[in-house]
């Protein structure tokens, strides 16, 4: 229906202009995404759109971010046959066990930084991850990287089931969660998790942390001697 008198010229242009905006934004999206594929970070999109690095996930959430792979190999001598068949792309695959939207996003920025992990996969509770590793379209990670405290099937509960299954337990697993107790780590360990990280309250720290996950799966398990 067309409005005449006087409103019916700034309507037009009203409507031009969202036309405009929201095809601004879809490129917007695009170009983010291309941007972070290409190894920008979320700092880096933010600087360019004029905004934070928090307002750059809000308004791009869930980018897969990728830098150029390592041009130096790790030793094959010194690394296990896992982690040496990625070569020479030098990347893997995570699945990330987190219920918490704000802390996933950070884990995965932290993790794509550095540019060795190839892709992030996602399952928000212990039901939805084991729906996901035990689908036949799913690759397996090389790694899990799981939080403690989730709802339907907490990261305790995953973790044994994880390590009672043939199929699955030879996937490493880092427990990154709040809790520091020592009845928690000791009880990761005892259900034979590879390692367990604390996730601090400061940002940078925390960022520190989940990128010392990456160190860990890189730098673990050593290729078998022949006598071996």
């Amino acid at each position: 229906m067309s409005v005449a008198g006087p409103a019916a010229e700034p309507l037009k242009r009203l409507r031009v202009l969202a036309h405009l905006a929201r095809a601004v934004e879809s490129r917007a999206a695009q170009a983010a995404e291309h941007a972070a594929r290409s190894g920008a970070t979320y700092p880096e999109l933010g600087r360019a759109w004029g905004m934070t690095r928090q307002g750059a996930r809000r308004r791009w959430p869930g980018l897969v971010f990728r830098r150029p792979a390592d041009r130096h190999p790790l030793p094959l001598r010194t690394r296990s046959s896992v982690v040496n068949s990625l070569l020479p792309q030098h990347s893997y695959e995570v699945l990330l066990v987190e219920d918490d939207e704000a802390d996933a996003l950070l884990v995965e920025e932290a993790l794509s930084a550095k540019g060795t992990v190839r892709s992030i996969a996602r399952a928000t509770d212990g039901v939805a991850a084991l729906e996901h590793l035990r689908s036949p379209d799913t690759r397996v990670p090389d790694l899990i990287v799981l939080d403690l405290n989730m709802p339907r099937m907490n990261g305790r509960e995953l973790l044994g089931v994880l390590k009672d299954d043939p199929e699955l337990c030879l996937i490493p697993v880092v427990v990154l969660t709040t809790s520091a107790t020592p009845d928690d780590v000791t009880a990761a360990y005892r259900q034979h998790a590879n390692a367990y990280v604390t996730k601090p309250v400061n940002l940078d720290d925390f960022l520190q942390a989940v990128q010392g996950i990456d160190d860990f799966f890189l730098e673990t398990a050593t290729v078998p001697t022949k006598d071996e």
